[in-house]
């Protein structure tokens, strides 16, 4: 018995000095970290589960031991006895000092995460289902990121790739060492975003702007999700962020204000059938596919199909006004603040000729202009 407490005693002076990089390398362990905040709930995260071994140890050493050396067996015979002062004392103060020993830290660490003063730049995120909407509300950029796994891995017909559901086409990008608050909303239902190692954890609630903040120490790609059950795909909403040298972070920005100058120059041109139907399509797939499937068959009881819909074969005024502003009342929420005029006439043009639809007719931004303004009635001669 001696010898197994000796080893046990051995076990728990090893873990108690083993170094924080070395519970990093476990797989079953947190995230590494890439900021101060994230290194401190890890340190505090260890801390705390050392605290519970210990305890686990103690209570669990003096139970057995009580029950191997005062057994009746042995010739021992219960106490009587009634109150004990010195015993209600003794379990009532080292309970406390271990409750205030764990809570210090602890509120330290949750005061740090929630101080999002003095910021170097402000981003705003609103969740949508599914996507992420990002607004640089100090260098006027903002954009959509949407989950990027082909379909094909999805559905089981490719192999998965090494970032299976964890991969965007428009990361968040953010420059080394700044202070970043994030302004984070909703759209339509709960979301939360998440992205662990840099412990930047917050829900958005539609009508309420709550605030988090991280400062990334490292370069390098960090991902994270959705956590906040959000409806059907909720997991197939991932965040990325890119954190990049200041000199990459203003390349980066350059290049999307750029970019941004193009997208309104489309809202303002003419293009052919083939031009709509093929940008239509991406579109289609990166916002639509998820719901109403790639063959636009939808899924019955949840989603109705576009393939041969009222809507995407009827009047053109009508499938506008629902791929801008949705059906209350049911999961078709708007595309209006989320997708370019342009983006949008694309898509309503692939929807009225793809798959049974063979509508044969387009639509151009300019008619998307028209019934963002209220003019419904201007977009169906506007088609062409």
């Amino acid at each position: 018995m001696k010898s197994m407490w000796k080893q046990a005693g051995i076990m728990g002076a090893a873990i108690l000095t083993t170094s924080q990089s070395a519970f990093s390398e476990y797989g079953y362990n947190l995230q590494v970290p890439a900021s101060q905040v994230a290194q401190d709930v890890f340190q505090l995260h260890n801390f705390i589960m050392l605290v519970c071994l210990g305890i686990f140890i103690i209570v669990f050493g003096a139970m057995f031991y009580s029950l191997l050396k005062h057994r009746k067996s042995v010739g021992h015979k219960a106490a009587n006895f009634h109150e004990n002062t010195t015993v209600e004392l003794v379990w009532t103060v080292i309970p406390f000092v271990v409750l205030m020993g764990m809570a210090y830290p602890a509120a330290k660490v949750v005061i740090d995460m929630k101080d999002t003063t003095n910021p170097d730049m402000t981003i705003k995120v609103t969740g949508y289902q599914w996507k992420w909407g990002y607004d640089y509300l100090n260098d006027g950029i903002s954009f959509y990121s949407t989950l990027s796994t082909p379909r094909e891995q999805i559905t089981g017909t490719a192999a998965k790739g090494e970032h299976y559901l964890l991969e965007v086409d428009e990361p968040m990008v953010v420059p080394v060492g700044k202070r970043v608050r994030l302004l984070i909303t909703a759209n339509d239902v709960i979301h939360a975003w998440w992205v662990p190692a840099l412990s930047a954890k917050q829900d958005a609630i539609p009508g309420f702007i709550r605030d988090s903040w991280f400062k990334a120490d490292k370069i390098g790609t960090y991902r994270g999700q959705c956590v906040e059950l959000c409806g059907k795909d909720h997991g197939f909403m991932p965040i990325v962020v890119e954190v990049v040298s200041e000199a990459d972070y203003n390349a980066w920005l350059e290049k999307k204000k750029g970019t941004a100058q193009v997208a309104a120059a489309d809202n303002t041109k003419t293009f052919d059938m083939a031009e709509l139907v093929s940008r239509g399509e991406k579109v289609y797939q990166a916002n639509c596919a998820a719901c109403h499937q790639a063959n636009g068959m939808g899924l019955p009881g949840a989603f109705p199909a576009i393939s041969g819909s009222a809507i995407a074969t009827g009047p053109i005024d009508a499938h506008i006004n629902m791929v801008l502003n949705g059906k209350p009342g049911t999961a078709m929420s708007g595309f209006g603040g989320q997708l370019s005029d342009a983006d949008i006439a694309a898509v309503v043009t692939y929807q009225r000729n793809a798959w049974d639809n063979k509508m044969g007719d387009s639509v151009q931004p300019a008619a998307i202009a028209a019934a963002r303004g209220g003019a419904a009635e201007a977009a169906a001669p506007a088609a062409q």
